[in-house]
């Protein structure tokens, strides 16, 4: 869901943090900066383009896919509720939850899926106690973090925040904390509430019930706009759909529609308009014709290529940071190949600031991780993850990056869980990481791992200096037999 430091051959991907970074350098591959072409289209020119729009595209639709599963499907297992209403999962994500990969299973969650079209919403939060984290995360259409709300940027006394789409222009109404705008018309905002140990769910229970949500005309007392139009929502792609079908530019069109044209995107809109992905929701991919298939065909598995080089050259070398694949527009600063990679490793991250997430997915030997294999992770005295919050290490099985089953249930181990783990001597701190139990002095300290390829991220909320600025480094994976 960061930025990227190589810790000898441990790959720490999503969020170590650059210190002063204003975001990743501006694309300038012709792909993403090319005008659009001048007269009739190419298959050669299509080709270019499919590749620039599918690398523009990937988080849009991506995302499509998990809203839809939440908000608009039903009969869908993953289904949380209706648009403009808090949903509120009072439990932690277990494996049983596999729409976003590599969920946290610190946070319970809380949703809203906000329409924005016909009004703004009035998100409500209540005074929450100074001790527990919480933030409430903005995520437009682009899968940019356009906002935050909660403990490190508001503070833990509640208040009423605004949140409006790119038409609203209205002034702050009075009883209003702040006014949040969107560039998309619909956005979507995750709470995280912290569980402070195993008894403490019916209180975090009590902070979701007091967050609320309700449209502006509810909260001024005035009567409502007419509603915006229904929307006949497409069925969503799966993961690997996405990544050859092409009714991925059907979505895309989509999605496009609700994402006004910023200035700043006006040339690179041109561009995808040039071959029928004009925002208008109307694009249809079995109507192209066999050679523009082709090109749109070969487009994709382009995007991809570039993506996997990217990946294997920057990212697991730690010269670009996961830092670097979160933020706001702004930030990212239209280098969408980062908005990329960062929703292909695990959409919707968290800004550096917000929280940090080295992932460990090789042994001090380089060599990737595995359950066939026995483990430790030792943090020296003195040197747990710096954070003015909490901190945690989380188990996920690849390739699916999803949370692993065990039988005891512990899909990660979190400083809220120290008072009963067991130190060494010395004052350090060793997990065990194995498939099977380990001796039993050390089963208090035993993260379970599958049979299989694994990874494991840590995550450090509010992170402090010290690991924002690279002082502090995450301590290394070592085979033990």
């Amino acid at each position: 869901m960061r930025t990227l430091t190589v810790i000898a051959p441990v790959v720490v991907m999503f969020v170590a943090v650059l210190t002063g970074c204003t975001g990743p350098k501006k694309a300038e591959s012709p792909s993403a900066s090319s005008s659009a072409p001048s007269g009739p289209v190419t298959a050669g020119q299509a080709r270019e383009i499919a590749k620039a729009a599918y690398i523009y595209g990937f988080p849009m639709v991506d995302s499509y896919r998990i809203q839809y599963s939440y908000f608009i499907d039903t009969k869908n297992p993953e289904y949380k509720g209706a648009w403009n209403e808090v949903h509120s999962t009072a439990r932690v994500f277990t494996p049983a939850d596999v729409a976003i990969q590599t969920p946290n299973s610190d946070t319970p969650y809380s949703f809203v899926g906000a329409d924005l079209r016909a009004e703004p919403l009035v998100l409500t939060v209540p005074p929450i106690d100074k001790d527990r984290y919480y933030s409430l995360q903005f995520i437009d259409g682009y899968t940019y973090n356009f906002a935050y709300a909660g403990s490190r940027t508001t503070g833990n006394d509640g208040g009423a925040f605004l949140l409006a789409g790119p038409g609203w222009n209205g002034e702050r109404p009075e009883g209003i904390k702040d006014v949040i705008t969107a560039d998309t018309d619909f956005a979507f905002v995750v709470y995280r509430t912290q569980l402070l140990g195993p008894d403490d769910l019916e209180n975090v229970k009590k902070v979701q019930a007091g967050y609320q949500a309700m449209p502006l005309s509810s909260f001024l007392k005035k009567p409502a706009p007419a509603a915006a139009p229904a929307i006949a929502w497409p069925a969503p792609l799966t993961p690997d759909e996405q990544k050859t079908s092409l009714k991925f530019f059907d979505l895309l069109d989509l999605q496009l529609k609700n994402a006004p044209t910023m200035a700043s995107e006006r040339e690179i809109r041109a561009r995808f308009a040039s071959v029928g992905l004009t925002g208008e929701g109307t694009f249809d991919s079995a109507t192209l014709s066999p050679e523009m298939r082709t090109a749109f065909t070969d487009g994709m598995a382009d995007a991809w290529a570039e993506y996997d080089t990217f990946k294997k050259d920057k990212v697991d070398t730690g010269e670009v940071t996961s830092g670097q694949l979160f933020g706001t527009k702004e930030q990212m600063n239209g280098n969408y190949l980062y908005r990329m990679a960062g929703a292909v490793l695990g959409i919707y991250g968290n800004s550096e600031t917000e929280a940090m997430y080295p992932m460990l997915s090789a042994d001090a030997d380089g060599k990737p991780l595995s359950g066939e294999n026995n483990y430790t992770l030792t943090f020296p005295a003195g040197g747990l993850p710096p954070v003015n919050s909490f901190w945690s290490v989380t188990m996920y099985k690849m390739p699916e990056s999803l949370l692993v089953d065990n039988p005891i249930d512990r899909y990660l181990i979190n400083s809220a869980m120290l008072p009963n783990l067991t130190s060494n001597p010395d004052g350090s701190l060793t997990l065990y990481i194995q498939n099977g139990p380990p001796e039993t002095d050390n089963q208090p300290n035993w993260l379970p791992s599958p049979a299989g390829p694994f990874t494991m991220y840590m995550r450090l909320y509010w992170p402090k200096e010290d690991a924002l600025n690279g002082t502090w480094q995450a301590p290394k994976v070592t085979r033990v037999s």
